[in-house]
């Protein structure tokens, strides 16, 4: 890595980073909810309210430590994220107990989920202006490519390991990988480091805003309850997964399979979304960011065939790639990247709790017998509510732009 340029650095710093948050992600963690739900006695929606209360406890904590980005150096913040993910891995291997279930899903929820997706997100949409699309779209690549491989790769390791000996080699993989790759990358960032650009226009000088104004601005609000959509529902549906498999009468790969269709899809969008957004701007994407998703939920709640798993998790793919990156992107270009690691640990802050909304209501949903064609019906609903109201106001969508 010595002799690539500082932007590419970053670029690997942010793909590894946003590979290593599967960890503490729904689709991953669902793989672990059928091992432990029988070895703890529980049933779906108590392994949900746990899920959710954690999750929501988590994204509390994370207002305040993932505002801390903007007054440490990254690579000081970086060790202290990769620490936490490590020790966090080794205790959610130790669960014996509801009790200990939900300080290991608190923790890698807030590790994993919320810290590592916060740190690279935050870092990459600081330092690229002019190829801010790109450079996220890429970074998003890390996830795509461990929502590829990781669900197949843990279902076949269940056989021949217990899942508590996964975990523990996640935790030895964590802590002898990572430290490697954020001296190899981000050594020399500073907090005012920006990309080399070499084109000759100078960029439009925009205001930034702090936290406190960004939340009294009614345009937040109605971008976050689009911005929410994708998490609340994908996660219901990861967690979820083994009742969608049993519902659907599905076999016990289909769903692991049809993640890597999931997978290819947010890759394919991921490479096209990051040059459309350098060339549209993410204020004038965002309104087609859900449409692919509100098709997802038609299928689930239409289709029955074994097919319709694939097609089902290819258009939430599709969403999700212009998801990662619109959903960093729009908060940098409306109200500047001054403040903008405050601002994303806000809005990081509601999307992890937007996971424990979901994860909450589809166990809800589930134990007092909604099938799973009704529970896609009332997240199809909420997509359309949500994206009338943006829609309404898209025209607002602009940055404050300074007077030189």
């Amino acid at each position: 890595m010595i002799n690539l340029s500082l932007n590419k650095k970053v670029i690997i710093f942010g793909f590894i980073f946003t590979f290593f948050s599967s960890f503490g992600q729904s689709f991953f963690l669902g793989l672990f909810n059928a091992p432990i739900r029988n070895e703890l006695g529980i049933t779906h929606g108590q392994f949900g309210n746990i899920y959710a209360t954690a999750t929501i406890f988590s994204s509390l904590l994370l207002i305040w430590i993932g505002k801390k980005i903007d007054e440490f150096q990254i690579i000081y913040y970086s060790f202290f994220v990769i620490l936490l993910l490590f020790l966090s891995s080794l205790i959610f291997s130790l669960i014996n107990s509801v009790y200990f279930l939900a300080i290991g899903i608190f923790l890698m929820r807030f590790s994993g989920q919320g810290l590592m997706s916060h740190t690279a997100t935050t870092t990459i949409s600081r330092f690229f202006e002019k190829s801010r699309g790109k450079a996220l779209s890429t970074i998003w690549f890390g996830l795509s490519f461990a929502e590829f491989i990781l669900p197949l790769l843990i279902t076949y390791m269940f056989v021949i390991y217990s899942w508590r000996i996964v975990w523990q080699g996640i935790a030895v993989l964590i802590i002898l990988f990572l430290p490697f790759i954020v001296l190899n990358t981000i050594k020399r960032i500073k907090l005012d480091s920006r990309e080399k650009n070499l084109s000759s226009s100078k960029s439009v000088k925009i205001k930034s805003w702090r936290r406190g104004e960004v939340i009294k601005d009614y345009r937040f609000y109605i971008l976050s309850l689009n911005m929410l959509a994708m998490p609340w529902i994908a996660t219901g549906v990861f967690v979820y997964q083994s009742f969608i498999s049993e519902s659907k009468m599905w076999s016990v790969y289909t769903v692991p399979k049809a993640f890597m269709v999931y997978s290819i899809a947010s890759i394919i969008t991921l490479f096209f979304s990051g040059f459309l957004v350098d060339k549209f701007t993410s204020r004038k994407l965002i309104p087609l960011m859900n449409i692919p998703l509100l098709f997802a939920m038609f299928v689930l709640f239409y289709y029955q065939h074994e097919v319709s798993a694939f097609i089902f998790l290819g258009l939430i793919g599709v969403s999700n790639g212009l998801a990662n990156v619109l959903g960093s992107s729009t908060w940098a270009e409306i109200y500047g990247v001054k403040f903008i690691g405050s601002i994303k640990a806000l809005t990081t802050a509601f999307m992890v709790f937007s996971t424990a909304f979901g994860t909450a209501v589809f166990g809800l949903l589930i134990d007092n017998g909604f099938a799973i064609e009704n529970i896609a019906f009332i997240s199809g609903l909420y997509i359309v509510i949500s994206l009338t109201l943006l829609i309404i106001i898209r025209k607002t969508l602009e940055p404050i732009k300074l007077k030189k």
